[in-house]
């Protein structure tokens, strides 16, 4: 991975370019690097047998052609079901059209099931600095075993204890604070975010738990608390937002002043922002 300059706001494409392309395949992270994404977010869970995987869901029942959970299922299991076929409203984001992305049989490994491993691979070979967002997901049966497996693999890549977390091209994030105390413990120059759906009254003055220095709010709390990014940023904390997707959220978020957006749509927010 090269260093390229920092841009003012960091485009990070959410789960790829999944208004594009299915969420967390091979198809929609190779969109998101064509379409100039300077970094990929991706949620990650544990296999039944010790493989971290990019699914969201806690279940694949929303996602493939299969069932279950993620943690009860081998990732032999999760290879044999397709995660691109299925092409319901819900997935494409209450679109009306079908997005411009074809699924093709033949392309197996572009929408089966993508390991973490696999996607750092991808952003090794990207040719540019690619940051990635690795989120955490819990509560999860593993509990610590999802950081300890995430520290090993980012290890095996020579990312898991960056000189400093400015240097780093990647954070892990997650709505618990737990888990990235865990991450902290093990490995204290690598970023951290918390990320926050609701704003509670401990929250609300800008603090953050541990020494979490990145704050990750959701749009609709940044609409309704704009105060919020100013007391953050007051605090001496980055803000990424998710998930961005409208023009007039983008305006806000530059207005704001936030130091990343997290969007389905990182070829249309990289237009807007004249890149």
């Amino acid at each position: 991975m090269t260093h390229a300059p920092q841009h003012a706001i960091q485009v990070v494409a959410h789960r790829g370019a999944s208004e594009d392309a299915p969420e967390h395949t091979l198809a929609a992270y190779r969109k998101a690097i064509e379409d100039g994404a300077d970094g990929l977010e991706c949620d990650v869970r544990l296999t039944a047998d010790g493989h971290l995987v990019c699914v969201h869901d806690r279940r694949v029942n929303r996602t493939s052609n299969g069932r279950g959970a993620v943690s009860a299922l081998e990732l032999a299991d999760l290879a044999a079901l397709d995660f691109g076929s299925r092409r319901t409203r819900e997935i494409w984001h209450g679109r009306d059209e079908e997005p411009d992305w074809e699924h093709r049989p033949e392309d197996r490994e572009e929408t089966s099931v993508l390991t973490l491993e696999r996607l750092l691979e991808l952003v090794a070979d990207a040719g540019r600095r690619v940051e990635l967002a690795i989120e955490t997901k819990h509560p999860t049966r593993w509990a610590g075993q999802v950081e300890e497996r995430l520290l090993t693999l980012l290890k095996r890549f020579g990312l898991d204890a960056p000189p400093a977390a400015a240097e780093s091209p990647v954070r892990v994030m997650s709505f618990s604070a737990r888990s990235l105390h865990r991450v902290r413990a093990a490995a204290p120059t690598l970023p951290t975010v918390y990320l926050v759906q609701f704003l509670s009254p401990r929250l609300r003055e800008g603090r953050l738990p541990g020494d979490v220095r990145i704050a990750g709010p959701s749009i609709r709390i940044v609409r309704n608390h704009p105060g919020y990014v100013e007391r953050l940023k007051r605090a001496g904390h980055q803000v990424h937002v998710w998930t961005v997707n409208e023009p007039e959220d983008v305006g806000l978020c530059v207005e704001l002043g936030v130091d990343a957006i997290i969007t389905n749509r990182p070829r249309a927010v990289l237009r807007q922002l004249g890149r």
